[in-house]
């Protein structure tokens, strides 16, 4: 059963943002950003209480601006969704789920040491260049089931 409902463009979607955001940091680390994409449309706390499909985490915007760089500067536009990218996106809509994307809502690459919170919450692990942060414990429990 999939952790969340979804369309055959959804995964078009998501694939295409899994590429923009971490192309180079091959497949591991796109799955690591899928699961962040689907765990926010699953959870229902924070600034995500009103998000629930792809498109709404895709274009979700916090503080004035897309949540995602990609969207901000457009690349997620700039390539088509491969197969490869698209097998990674239904692999996370299915219920891949791994450490330190397992339970995230964040991600970032701050061309430094990861700091131990982003925003006041907690640093789950690095892949590469990216950062994950999970949300406080006792914030977000739908993000945990």
């Amino acid at each position: 059963m999939p952790r969340i409902n979804y369309t055959s463009s959804d995964v078009d979607l998501m694939a295409r943002m899994m590429r923009a955001e971490a192309e180079g940091e091959g497949q591991l680390g796109m799955l690591f950003v899928g699961n962040v994409i689907v765990n926010r449309a699953i959870a229902d706390c924070l600034d995500f209480k009103d998000v629930r499909t792809i498109p709404q985490v895709i274009y979700h915007i916090q503080g004035g601006n897309y949540s995602f760089e990609a969207v901000q500067k457009g690349n997620v536009f700039y390539n088509r969704a491969r197969s490869a990218e698209k097998k990674l996106a239904e692999k996370n809509l299915k219920n891949w789920r791994e450490h330190p994307g397992k339970y995230a809502l964040w991600y970032f690459n701050p061309y430094a040491p990861c700091p131990p919170t982003w925003y006041d919450q907690p640093f789950s692990g690095q892949f590469k260049n990216h950062c994950y942060y999970e949300p406080k414990p006792g914030t977000c429990e739908s993000v945990y089931t």
